[in-house]
């Protein structure tokens, strides 16, 4: 095991046993929603993946220590502390572990720290990808390495929609990383199942879904895959409303210069602020839904593979 590496007793025991374990981001924690909301959202979203049957682990950086497993006291703390603690992509994790410090994880690092751990399932809410403009800006999420060469499989409700969702499948193709869509032809783009840009394949249900990642790894096929799972049709926002709001909050971020790693919060922040809170609500339910999938699928693989 990874000297750097802390694994959550019940989670170890769960991978000791063969029984399903789901890794969870914190950076939803520290820079997704406000405090209290990112506590209360933060457990409810580990009690969804115990309803599907499988064992949370909340993935962080406390001190220099990687973390698979977080307690209810360090989930508090991580919620209080807010975006007071760093955004910890691939780039920044030795810098924080060697300096002791706190990191809160994105879908990168969260997916490298779940494959130390021997955790092949992850669930957030939407995965980063090609920035707009990102042929001049070079703007691209270090999410999309991480998906090309991580054994990962991660549950997600697409890209989030303030990105170039055609170059974001276009760089995906191109680094051979199938992606999923679940019960639905089209990519869901986060707060709208709508994209107008067709998913690889279409698979209907947890077993599917497990098969194939299990083959995945069997042919030895290097990389991760993504599963994008519709927001539930009751919360999914109409597409021409989230598209005004994200417009708007692009050119307020390049009138105020933002750009990097502060560009996602900023903008996710700016456009709840533009729909009153809507995308927010939405946001919840959706990381809520993958949650459950990703439970359930965690569940089948470990049938079929024990």
């Amino acid at each position: 095991m990874n000297q750097y590496l802390d694994i959550k007793e019940e989670v170890a025991q769960a991978l000791r046993e063969g029984r399903p374990v789901v890794a969870l981001e914190s950076t939803i924690i520290s820079h997704g929603m406000p405090y209290p909301q990112n506590v209360e959202t933060a457990l409810a979203v580990e009690q969804a993946v115990r309803d599907g049957g499988a064992v949370p682990a909340t993935v962080a950086v406390i001190g220099g220590r990687l973390k698979a497993g977080l307690t209810p006291d360090e989930i508090e703390y991580f919620g209080k502390k807010g975006p007071q603690i760093a955004k910890a992509s691939r780039r920044d994790l030795a810098v924080l572990v060697a300096r002791g410090q706190d990191g809160a994880t994105t879908v990168t690092t969260t997916m490298m720290i779940a494959y130390m751990a021997g955790i092949k399932i992850f669930a957030t809410g939407g995965i980063g990808g090609v920035h707009r403009g990102a042929e001049t800006t070079m703007d691209i999420s270090a999410d999309l390495e991480e998906l090309a060469q991580t054994p990962v499989m991660v549950v997600c409700a697409g890209a989030k929609s303030i990105l170039d969702l055609g170059l974001t499948l276009e760089y995906l193709e191109t680094k051979g990383v199938p992606v999923l869509g679940y019960q639905t032809n089209e990519l869901p783009a986060f707060y709208t199942r709508r994209s107008g840009f067709s998913v690889d394949y279409r698979v209907d249900s947890p077993r599917e879904l497990a098969d194939a990642f299990r083959v995945q790894q069997q042919l030895g096929l290097k990389g991760g895959m993504l599963v994008t799972n519709p927001i539930p049709e009751e919360y999914s926002m109409p597409k021409e409303l989230i598209d005004a709001a994200i417009e708007q909050a692009l050119a307020e971020s390049r009138a105020q210069g933002i750009h990097g790693k502060e560009t996602t919060p900023f903008l996710l922040a700016r456009v709840a602020e533009i729909t009153g809170g809507d995308s927010l609500a939405s946001n919840i339910k959706l990381v809520l839904n993958n949650a459950r999938l990703a439970a359930e699928t965690a569940a089948e693989f470990c049938k079929i593979n024990h």
